[in-house]
């Protein structure tokens, strides 16, 4: 299955032309391709670093990954660093954040001169639901620009319950 992204309606598209999410369902696991297209060279992009968990990595150029469940949702945020986290939100909106067992690994970048891509496999949880699919892109002279799915609400809000709209197979 390829989506496409579509910037916050608020803000400029930045560098990038394009963002598209390619995704496979294999068993328990989510395989994501996401495919950034245009200016690549005026994004800032993380350097290389330990594969680990690690906070806030939505302050700077990320690719995110929100699967509606029972009772609430789950977070993973991909760095190109190759960094990764993983939260689990219960009770519905924003509520009860805690790190999930989940884990994501990282592929090694496939970078071209006008093309960054970012594979991840991710670990599914039972029940899954929605998804949503967003990323953070950070140019070079610091602004930002969200690209998701949808955009449910006047500012960019990755977790609100409206932009879960891709059913997964």
């Amino acid at each position: 299955m390829i989506v496409s992204l579509i910037p916050h309606p608020s803000e400029p598209s930045g560098p990038l032309t394009s963002l598209e999410v390619h995704l496979e369902r294999k068993g328990e696991r989510l395989w994501v391709r996401f495919v950034a297209e245009g200016a690549v060279q005026d994004v800032e992009w993380p350097g290389p670093a330990e594969p680990v968990r690690t906070d806030e990595l939505w302050k700077h150029s990320c690719f995110e990954v929100f699967i509606a469940t029972t009772g609430g949702y789950r977070e993973f945020n991909l760095s190109p660093s190759s960094q990764w986290a993983s939260y689990r939100f219960e009770g519905g909106y924003r509520m009860g954040m805690a790190n999930a067992d989940a884990v994501a690994m990282i592929d090694p970048l496939d970078l071209a001169e006008d093309m960054l891509a970012l594979e991840a496999h991710l670990d599914l949880p039972s029940p899954v639901g929605k998804l949503g699919l967003t990323a953070v892109i950070e140019a070079k002279d610091g602004s930002k620009t969200y690209w998701a799915l949808a955009h449910p609400s006047d500012k960019p809000d990755f977790h609100h319950p409206d932009s879960f709209v891709l059913d997964l197979p």
